[in-house]
């Protein structure tokens, strides 16, 4: 069977870093075609390449069957658009698009034109994540009644980028609090209420740089947390459940391996550090227990597995575009709530 010919739109951080050595890494994908306005710092990492500098062009010329959406969100909608009218599978980097019109209109538009439409959720993909779920869905810690996903970091300084601008679709509501939402949205589903406050906290901040969800559902709080001023992360994940509780410290390792150009294909990849491990504190017999629990191995690599399964065999998409949406509802719910001070009913 013939590689998927694909081409990566954007070659930032994302572009370069995120998306070509996870793609390199699946030998069912052909990476051929980029677009970029700076074709020597593609060349330099992928010298094979075709480099295009208009996205009429590289949909008109290249014979590239899969697109990849890796630029700023703003541009998502008219990119994908584009690419599923050339008669092409999309992938969309996350978050799929700045509002949920937007999302509407690109489902209806890969239906009509018979095309596969995802969104690039990596941390799906997180060896914690697995491990979570699995914990969850073995019923380890009984029932869930209070899960709280933190997503710190410490970048004191706005920097001059798209991210960080007054723009639609900036901010790390978009940007980090989309993994977390969409994480959740696979363990419990559809929330019934979002309760957020949003805060632009840094000095000199333009866009959403703290954010604090409650989501409420019949039986269980789940709280979602992410700010650029934690010196000290804190725990990536707490969960309460009526059995046990499960407390994991440290982020995975993937995306800090890829920013130091280390890829699927290392002896490192998707392997969390053993004292990062989780720990586990349960009844037995009335007896408090505890111990630690062996993170899952990670692998974001499995993203693109199940694209190209899904397109030669027909299998299902590692995550349908209807769930992404679901992701920017609650987003634009998050807004909603913080700008009118209430609940907001889902």
């Amino acid at each position: 069977m013939n590689p998927i010919k694909t081409a990566i739109i954007g070659f930032g951080i994302s572009g370069r870093c995120f998306q070509t050595p996870v793609i390199q890494a699946v030998s069912a994908l052909d990476l051929t075609a980029v677009l970029s306005s700076n074709s020597e710092k593609v060349r330099a990492v992928l010298p094979q390449v075709e480099v295009y500098n208009t996205l009429g062009k590289l949909l008109a010329e290249s014979e590239v069957e899969l697109v990849v959406i890796a630029t700023p969100n703003e541009q998502h909608y008219a990119m994908a658009a584009a690419a599923l009218k050339a008669g092409k599978h999309v992938v969309v980097e996350k978050p799929f698009v700045i509002n949920s019109p937007s999302g509407e209109a690109l489902i209806r538009l890969a239906k009509d034109q018979n095309k596969l439409l995802t969104v690039y959720q990596s941390r799906r993909f997180d060896g914690d994540f697995f491990t979570v779920k699995k914990l969850i869905d073995e019923g380890k810690l009984g029932e869930v009644h209070t899960f709280i996903s933190n997503y710190n970091r410490y970048r004191p300084h706005v920097q001059e980028r798209w991210r960080e601008r007054n723009e639609p679709g900036s901010g790390i509501l978009y940007d980090l609090g989309s993994h977390l939402i969409d994480q959740v949205l696979q363990l419990f589903g559809m929330p019934d209420s979002v309760d957020a406050h949003l805060r632009n906290q840094r000095s000199g901040a333009q866009a959403v740089d703290h954010f604090h969800l409650i989501l409420s559902y019949p039986t269980r709080e789940v709280i979602l947390h992410g700010n650029c001023l934690s010196t000290t992360p804190g725990p990536r994940f707490k969960i309460f459940g009526d059995k046990g509780s499960f407390i994991k410290h440290g982020m995975d390792p993937q995306e800090e391996l890829l920013r130091q150009g280390i890829g699927p294909k290392s002896p490192e990849w998707g392997i969390d550090k053993p004292e990062l491990y989780g720990r586990i504190d349960f009844l037995l017999d009335d007896v408090p227990c505890y111990g630690t629990i062996p993170t899952c191995h990670g692998g974001y690599e499995q993203f693109y597995l199940q694209v190209a399964d899904a397109i030669r065999t027909g299998s299902a998409l590692p995550v349908c575009a209807e769930e992404a949406l679901t992701v920017i509802r609650i987003i634009e719910a998050a807004y909603r709530s913080d700008e009118q001070g209430r609940r907001i009913h889902l």
